[in-house]
């Protein structure tokens, strides 16, 4: 069944890295769709969206009420992607964190809570807040793991709140809302130094490896830290893209659906990989481990979307970081022009 045919969408963070690529597929996809983005453009850009008749862009938060207003009980799916941009800058500004990640879960939910046309509200969760928190053997983290209150951050905790919130107003009010946990996605499209400056330098020095590709390409040494033994899940965008759909058609409302690989990967190895691609002979720079970071060794288990919601990653890690070296090459211009708007805050 076309799902999407002519569906009426809404994608809150729309503008973002995840959000543009699952606005560029559902776009290609479904000739008769029509899409709403939500994006205040605090960690995107403008430029991450195509000119599409099929598609109308908010500019602001999907906290705020006159966004709110607008929107009414005529969607058929609505995946909600908005976050604050990540770990390092909610630590930094806990408040923010709040306002951005937090605050907008509670009040989409809210308002969406007795719409009657919604199939399904798409909630992106965090692997790494449910997974366990070692530098030990990991094991694949399931969706039925417990939870710690141990946390390593506010995005963290944040993060969890909005799977709470999803499963009340699922349970209380019958909201059909999926939620997807995302482990570490990569791809084409993470613009590093998108948006605006959010207090720290990983407003600029975003995820690991579009960091690793854009300084392998200029020549400069990839910094590890703790010698690179930390392992994650690496996933390709448009499995994430093509996971969060099949959480929308066949997810179950109040269930979680872990989107990964299943593969652990050694973030040296990582390192080592993205240098031999680029062709990079500055090497590695080592430094200490992070002192907030206690999320070591984690990677999601498959085997619930791939037997309930029939997903898998299918993009392996090489030929993806290949594509996204391919794809920073070709964008480096946009890449350097949204670094240099952060110079002022810090040494670039």
């Amino acid at each position: 069944m076309d799902y999407f045919k002519k569906s009426k969408v809404l994608v809150s963070g729309g503008a973002g890295f995840v959000g543009s690529n699952l606005v560029k597929m559902l776009l290609a996809k479904y000739p008769g769709i029509r899409i709403t983005v939500v994006d205040n453009f605090l960690s995107s850009e403008l430029a991450n969206l195509p000119a599409d008749h099929r598609l109308k862009i908010l500019n602001g938060s999907i906290a705020g009420d006159t966004i709110l207003k607008s929107v009414n009980d005529d969607f058929d799916y609505i995946f909600h992607l908005a976050t604050f941009h990540g770990n390092q800058n909610s630590i930094y500004d806990p408040l923010a964190d709040h306002a951005n990640n937090t605050l907008t879960s509670l009040k989409l939910m809210n308002h969406v809570k007795r719409f009657k046309k919604l199939h399904a509200l798409v909630y992106s969760g965090a692997g790494c807040a449910s997974a366990k928190k070692t530098f030990g053997k990991a094991e694949a983290t399931r969706e039925d793991a417990p939870v710690s209150l141990l946390q390593d951050s506010p995005y963290s905790i944040s993060k969890l709140i909005g799977e709470f919130y999803a499963v009340y107003f699922q349970r209380q009010f019958g909201l059909p809302a999926v939620r997807a946990r995302f482990q570490n996605v990569y791809g084409p499209g993470e613009v590093l130094g998108a948006g605006k400056w959010r207090g720290t330098p990983a407003t600029v020095w975003r995820n690991v490896v579009p960091v690793f590709i854009y300084k392998a390409l200029n020549k400069q040494p990839l910094t590890v830290e703790n010698k690179g033994v930390a392992t994650r899940d690496f996933i390709f965008v448009d499995d994430i893209c093509k996971g969060l759909i099949a959480c929308a058609v066949k997810g179950k409302p109040g269930e979680a659906y872990n989107l990964a690989s299943g593969k652990e990967t050694k973030i040296i190895d990582l390192a080592r990989t993205i240098n031999e691609l680029t062709g990079n002979t500055a090497g590695i720079k080592f430094l200490p481990k992070r002192s907030w970071d206690n999320s070591g060794k984690r990677f999601g288990s498959t085997r619930k979307s791939r037997g309930k919601i029939g997903f898998q990653a299918s993009v392996g890690l090489r030929e993806g970081v290949q594509e996204t070296i391919s794809w920073t090459r070709a964008n480096i211009h946009l890449i350097n022009k949204c670094i240099k708007k952060h110079r002022k805050h810090m040494a670039l």
